[in-house]
């Protein structure tokens, strides 16, 4: 029976100022009645247009309806076909814009739950079954992985799938990416981070840690080792600051130096070898999904006044609503329509407040948003002790650079076909923030999988 609630079932949550001093996380999860009745509100339409939004292609309205009727393996044996990390996906992806945002639920009201709905099924999954997959009887060939970030797993889950014998490098001490180092542990635990990873063990890819390709090995000499294909996933950790006075200040960081500390370092611990400094009043440049994650991190870690600092308005966020409104929940200050113009310093090199000037919206630009302009006689100063640069990243120049022949754009990405991550070096392919720039967890994962499908094909035909 459908349920024409036009309403999705509310996400219990720890309430705001009790999870924004603790690092649990921020969504609890359906309860399995929670789960079913959600479920019955998908009409298993005829089109299935929620597919098409998906860059995975997962099997929607087919694993929902294994929920709907409360069979919960079943469930996760459909969302298993397509995606290698459903606990992962169910918590970050912006389905608001993907699946959920062509749902036809949507249009006279809320559209399904369906990433609600999909970490539920991985996280039950998780907890009542003890089963590991199973690895595939291998083909002998060697396929070598750069990255452990959510497109190299795919990419490597979807080959072993498929026989081959893959390797992954990784240049940290621990596999992961993004899905460790940047988003905190309030949105993505990492134990949900090393169940995924453990699983794709299990099937027999390996990994291999502190390996920086470029450094500790070329391209060249992992051909030189048997493989017969190489993915690039090696993702874009290069941050990018504003070029204004005062950056180098002590207490000014990348937002991507400032998670990986939090995150993969503990540096927040006594203990630390790598501490970082104790803040009272941050500011935090940018508008993104990142930007929210420094500054809901900050918050945790004892800063008293943490601002969001955003040169256009509220509509043109770039990142989620549900990130953004659990940033206001948890007592973020937006300080919106506002750019710096200047850090300035105390007599010891560190930190003490931001010069800022106020901005109006014009014409859109070539991206179809506003551009914002200076209001004229607008400047003004917020006191600060910390701050944080959260406006984008860049690839590390590092592989291509020791590889020749491999072709990068005027950004530093690695250019490939477009098609199927093929770039410019044969036998080499490339996906996720190395060739997009830095962007969504989903689609680094779609081109994983579609990389691997290129892969299978190219050393099949041999």
């Amino acid at each position: 029976m459908v349920n024409m609630n036009p309403e999705k079932c509310p996400m219990p949550s720890q309430d705001p100022m009790v999870r924004n001093k603790n690092f649990g996380e921020v969504a609890l999860g359906y309860t399995l009645e929670m789960a079913v009745e959600e479920a019955q509100r998908c009409l298993n339409c005829k089109h299935k247009p929620c597919i098409d939004g998906c860059p995975v292609l997962i099997d929607i309205p087919a694993f929902i309806a294994e929920v709907a009727m409360g069979d919960i393996r079943k469930a996760y044996e459909i969302l298993s076909q397509q995606t290698s990390l459903p606990a992962i996906c169910g918590r970050v992806c912006p389905q608001e814009t993907q699946c959920e945002g062509k749902c036809v639920r949507g249009i006279k009201g809320e559209s399904v739950a369906i990433g609600r709905l999909e970490r539920f099924v991985a996280d039950w999954y998780r907890e009542n079954c003890a089963e590991k997959p199973q690895p595939t009887a291998q083909n002998g060939k060697k396929v070598a992985v750069i990255g452990a970030g959510p497109t190299g797993l795919t990419c490597a889950g979807e080959l072993a799938k498929k026989g081959y014998d893959v390797t992954i490098y990784e240049a940290l001490h621990t596999a992961g990416g993004v899905l460790v180092y940047g988003i905190p542990e309030f949105r993505l635990p990492k134990d949900i981070v090393k169940y995924e990873i453990d699983n794709l063990k299990a099937l027999g890819v390996k990994i291999e840690t502190n390996m920086v390709i470029g450094k500790v090995l070329t391209i060249d000499e992992l051909f030189d080792m048997g493989y017969g294909a190489v993915y690039i996933g090696s993702g874009a950790g290069l941050p990018k600051f504003m070029g204004i006075p005062g950056e180098s200040l002590k207490g000014v960081y990348s937002a991507n130096e400032y998670l990986t500390r939090v995150n993969l370092m503990k540096a927040y611990l006594p203990t630390s070898k790598t501490p970082i400094r104790k803040s009272h009043n941050v500011a935090v440049v940018g508008g993104g999904n990142v930007a929210m994650d420094a500054a809901r991190s900050a918050k945790r870690l004892g800063a008293e006044n943490v601002y969001i600092v955003y040169r256009r308005g509220m509509q043109e966020l770039p990142a989620r609503l549900e990130e953004i409104e659990h940033a206001q929940e948890e007592g973020i200050i937006f300080k919106l329509l506002t750019n710096p113009v200047e850090v300035i310093g105390d007599e010891n090199g560190e930190v003490k407040a931001i010069r800022c000037v106020e901005m109006m919206l014009g014409e859109p630009d070539s991206s179809g948003r506003r551009r914002p302009v200076v209001k004229p006689d607008s400047e003004f100063v917020i006191d600060i002790d910390t701050m944080i640069m959260s406006i984008g990243t860049s690839p590390n120049p590092l592989i291509s650079s020791t590889t020749e022949g491999l072709e990068t754009d005027k950004w530093g990405c690695i250019v490939t076909n477009g098609e199927d991550g093929l770039t410019t070096r044969n036998a080499v392919y490339a996906g996720g923030d190395a060739v997009t720039g830095a962007a969504t967890v989903i689609l680094a994962m779609g081109a994983g999988k579609q990389a691997a499908a290129a892969i299978d094909k190219m050393l099949s035909e041999k």
